[in-house]
C-alpha cells in the first residue's frame, strides 16, 4: 500500500483529534485554547488517554473551563471533578497544578494563550519552552498542545511530536519533516497527528 493509501486507512480508523473527543470546539479564542491546555496536561500523565479525556469532560461539566473559574474553584472541587472522570491516581497533585497553572496564565498572559503565541513569535521551539512554564506541562504535554492546536495556529504546521512519529514508523510512513509535510498535504495536520498517536498507542 502506498503512503497515501496507508494514511487514508489510518484516518478511517482514527480520524478524530483528542480535543474533539473531549468536546472542545477548538478555535483561536481564549476559552477553547485554555481547555486544550488542560486536556494536554491530563493526557501527558502516565494514564490511559480515554481516562484523561473523560476527566477533561468532567472538569468542563463542572464549568472549570476558563482559567478564572479554575483558579477560583476550591481545590476539593477540582479533585472531585477529576475523580468523577476516573483520574484518581494523580487527582490531588493535578488539582493543585491546574489551580497554579490557571493563576500563572491569568497573571502572565491575562488568561489568553494567544498572548503567549505572540510573544513566542509563533516559533514552535519558543512556544514549547513557554508552555513548559505551566505546572504539570512537560515535553509530552507541550507536544500534545502544539500537535492539536495547529489547526487554528497554522504557523506551527506541520507539528507531530515524538509519539506521532513513533506511529508513523510503526506504519512504515516517512518520519522526515519534508516528506511528512508532502504526505499530509490537503489534510488537517492535527487530525493526522492524533491518528498517528492513536496508532502508536494501539496495542492491537
Amino acid at each position: 500500500m502506498s503512503g497515501r493509501g496507508t494514511l487514508d486507512a489510518l484516518l478511517e480508523r482514527h480520524g478524530t483529534t483528542y480535543a474533539a473527543e473531549a468536546g472542545i470546539r477548538l478555535r483561536d479564542t481564549p476559552q477553547p485554547l485554555y481547555q486544550l491546555l488542560v486536556l494536554s496536561h491530563l493526557l501527558s500523565a502516565r494514564i490511559r488517554a480515554g481516562i484523561a479525556v473523560t476527566a477533561a469532560r468532567a472538569l468542563f461539566a463542572h464549568r472549570l473551563s476558563t482559567p478564572r473559574r479554575m483558579a477560583d474553584a476550591a481545590w476539593q472541587e477540582r479533585v472531585d471533578a477529576l475523580g468523577e472522570g476516573g483520574y484518581r491516581r494523580y487527582d490531588e497533585r493535578t488539582a493543585t497544578q491546574l489551580g497554579d497553572g490557571a493563576l500563572l496564565l491569568l497573571d502572565v498572559y491575562g488568561g489568553d494563550l494567544r498572548r503567549l503565541r505572540r510573544e513566542a513569535g509563533g516559533d514552535p521551539g519558543l512556544l514549547e519552552a513557554a508552555l513548559r512554564r505551566f505546572p504539570g506541562i512537560g515535553p509530552a504535554g507541550a507536544d500534545i498542545f502544539l500537535r492539536e492546536v495547529q489547526t487554528v495556529w497554522p504557523g506551527t504546521t506541520p507539528y507531530l511530536g515524538a509519539k506521532a512519529l513513533s506511529g508513523a514508523r510503526r506504519l512504515g510512513l516517512p518520519t522526515g519533516s519534508a516528506e511528512l509535510a508532502r504526505l499530509v498535504k490537503d489534510r488537517d495536520p492535527a487530525v493526522v497527528g492524533a491518528a498517528l498517536v492513536r496508532e502508536a498507542l494501539d496495542k492491537g
